[in-house]
């Protein structure tokens, strides 16, 4: 007979039917093990926890019920709301106030107020007083946990779970992140709820236990020595910079330099703080608009930028307003005072903030972001409230022209209804255009059409090994996901790319030639000293790609071509061939693209051999007045399959 599997050792068991009593049993003979083994230690921490991880069972907010009640539970969710850092009593003494005598310690519990009866030297029923000197308190805190907006049923709202945080887990979430608990699932008495509904209720919450951000596996303190290795193999690869851009939402085609301005936000650039300028600082998030025609995926490139950032915020222009991007004013349930609660930019500090229909959001609103994409603090003045917020983050926006298409006779001004003070606060622009290209959008289609078919359900259920010879072929070049997001975590955490002194008058040329074509060509964008920054900024991006410490050529010339590529796209369609030949020579040979060359030298090659065939043929057929021959051509030579 086969050999029944071992049973599950009692401990488990005892773990998670009686959390209470066993996890207190564990804080003592943990705090007895580190004694014995640190004598010293209690003169550093006075208590010691037992923190429970990945608990193999996990159940949704909703699916929690009374079965569960003095239970260990794991769940999941985001924070939405967080209290303040409140004392709250775990050891309590009471002095008698007729004879002096002081009773305790009692073990304050979490549901109910513990009252001694009468004093055991006196006989007295009171009064008593809380004795100060022998009274323990400890951190209380509690977080509103909101489920996760993907796992919510259809047609559902999202219901929420208060959890109560003790001891040094206080401030270990903030809100808008994504967390996993496991706590114990207790009741407390409710006398609001009593007096509602007219029979006892108990309202229900979690008492955590061990808190687990999700973004944490992609952190760079949590990056294993195997994950290391597979990094620095990665940045030695001379081609690291092309695969980056490759892999950057590699279910969109083409778009390359979209994908590349996405890519240098993502690594970012470098803060500065100036010596003696108080408390100046220079941003080095980098600010990024894709503007364009619909249809051409520029939601679809804000959603994968929150799936690969490890801190982002997604909101569109018309369900955000001024408040809810900054801060809000709000009375806090517990206190009654007027507490601050922070908007998408405060949520996404050291991350991403995306903005989708970002011209259809009123003016208004729009001027309420100018202090936080330059200097990336939002003030605050409300409701006796004088503060500032921190928002160090990279604004990525997208927004659709004037009249939905995008007018490419016109100047960029009259095609977007957004003013100039905005518009030079973002690094990288971007303009797309719907043009009719039938060879392009023969592969687009082909593209599409096997995207669709390889990620059918039934499709990815099949075999692996015919997956991943089909996908050895195309996808080489290709990253893993996983491995971009650890390696973006890694270079930011890392890597502080610096200038060198040769390199700052060539960015001083280029600059100043800007300045004298925006003049000469009015309409486009207005180039300011922030675009100067915005060189140095994306110089120092790319040069993080490679994991290098200090910023070369390359990096300066691939930051020269995204600038110039998008204030040359942004002016009118007869200026733009004059402006690309005035500013050829700052493009240097070695950002293009040798494949792209080298299909214009054979396609060229191809056009005059089947001339040339032509030609022969009409000679040869010409005494007797047949029509030319028909020359067949790969189509291969055309599609790029060189």
């Amino acid at each position: 007979p086969p050999a029944r599997p071992p049973p599950p050792p009692a401990i488990a068991l005892w773990l998670s039917d009686c959390p209470v009593a066993m996890l207190s049993l564990m804080h003592e003979v943990a705090k007895e093990v580190t004694l014995h083994l640190f004598p010293e230690y209690s003169s550093v921490r006075e208590e010691v926890f037992v923190r429970i991880v990945d608990f193999p069972l996990v159940d949704a907010i909703r699916d929690i019920r009374q079965s569960h009640l003095h239970q260990l539970v794991r769940t999941t969710g985001v924070v939405t709301r967080r209290t303040g850092v409140f004392p709250q009593l775990q050891e309590v003494c009471f002095t008698c106030e007729k004879c002096g005598f002081v009773m305790g310690p009692f073990h304050q519990s979490t549901n109910e107020e513990v009252k001694p009866g009468s004093c055991p030297n006196c006989q007295s029923k009171g009064p008593f007083s809380l004795n100060v000197e022998g009274t323990v308190y400890r951190n209380y805190q509690k977080i509103t946990l909101q489920e996760s907006p993907g796992k919510v049923p259809a047609g559902r709202l999202p219901r929420t779970k208060e959890i109560i945080l003790l001891h040094d887990l206080i401030d270990c979430a903030r809100p808008g992140e994504e967390i996993d608990v496991t706590g114990v699932y207790e009741y407390s008495f409710d006398a609001g709820l009593h007096a509602k509904q007219g029979f006892p209720v108990f309202a229900t919450l979690l008492e955590a236990n061990s808190v687990t951000k999700k973004g944490d596996a992609y952190a760079a303190f949590s990056l294993s020595d195997d994950d290391r290795t597979q990094i620095n193999a990665l940045s030695r690869d001379p081609r690291v910079g092309k695969r980056i851009i490759k892999s950057i939402a590699p279910s969109i085609y083409g778009h390359a330099n979209i994908k590349t301005g996405i890519a240098l936000a993502l690594f970012g650039g470098q803060e500065k703080h100036v010596k003696g300028g108080g408390k100046h600082r220079v941003r080095g998030d980098i600010n990024m608009l894709l503007l364009g025609d619909p249809g051409m995926a520029k939601s679809q490139f804000l959603k994968y930028i929150e799936q690969t950032s490890e801190r982002s915020v997604y909101t569109t222009g018309k369900g955000a307003s001024a408040v809810g991007l900054t801060a809000a004013v709000h009375r806090d349930p517990v206190t009654r005072e007027w507490t601050l609660e922070g908007g998408a930019l405060v949520l996404a500090d050291r991350g991403t903030c995306l903005i989708d229909e970002f011209d259809k959001m009123n003016d208004q609103d729009r001027v309420s972001i100018h202090e936080a994409m330059e200097q990336q603090s939002i003030s605050i003045s409300k409701a006796g409230i004088v503060t500032s917020l921190q928002a160090r983050c990279s604004v990525i926006a997208a927004a659709n022209p004037i009249g939905g298409r995008y007018d490419a006779s016109k100047a960029f001004s009259e095609n977007v209804e957004l003013s100039d003070p905005i518009l030079s606060r973002f690094d990288v622009l971007c303009v797309v255009r719907d043009v009719v290209d039938p060879e392009g959008d023969s592969r687009l289609a082909n593209f599409v059409v096997d995207s669709h078919a390889k990620n059918h359900p039934d499709e990815v259920g099949k075999d692996e090994e015919e997956a991943q010879g089909e996908a050895t072929v195309v996808d080489e070049d290709l990253i893993d996901q996983g491995l971009l997001c650890k390696y973006i975590a890694y270079a930011k955490q890392h890597c502080r790319p610096r200038l060198q002194s040769g390199d700052l008058d060539k960015l001083a040329r280029v600059y100043a030639e800007l300045r004298r074509e925006s003049l000469a060509t009015p309409g486009g964008i207005p180039i300011a000293v922030r675009h100067l920054e915005s060189l140095i900024r994306m110089s120092e991006a790319h040069a993080r790609m490679h994991l290098r410490t200090t910023v070369i050529d390359e990096d300066i010339d691939v930051a020269i071509k995204v600038l110039l590529e998008g204030f040359i796209t942004s002016q009118r369609l007869s200026a733009q061939k004059q402006l690309r030949r005035r500013l050829r020579r700052f493009i240097a040979r070695g950002t293009e693209d040798y494949k792209d060359l080298l299909m214009h030298v054979l396609k060229s090659l191809m056009r005059d051999q089947v001339r040339l065939e032509a030609a022969r043929a009409v000679t040869r057929e010409g005494a007797e007045g047949d029509a030319a021959a028909a020359i067949q051509v790969e189509l291969s030579f055309f599609r790029g399959e060189v």
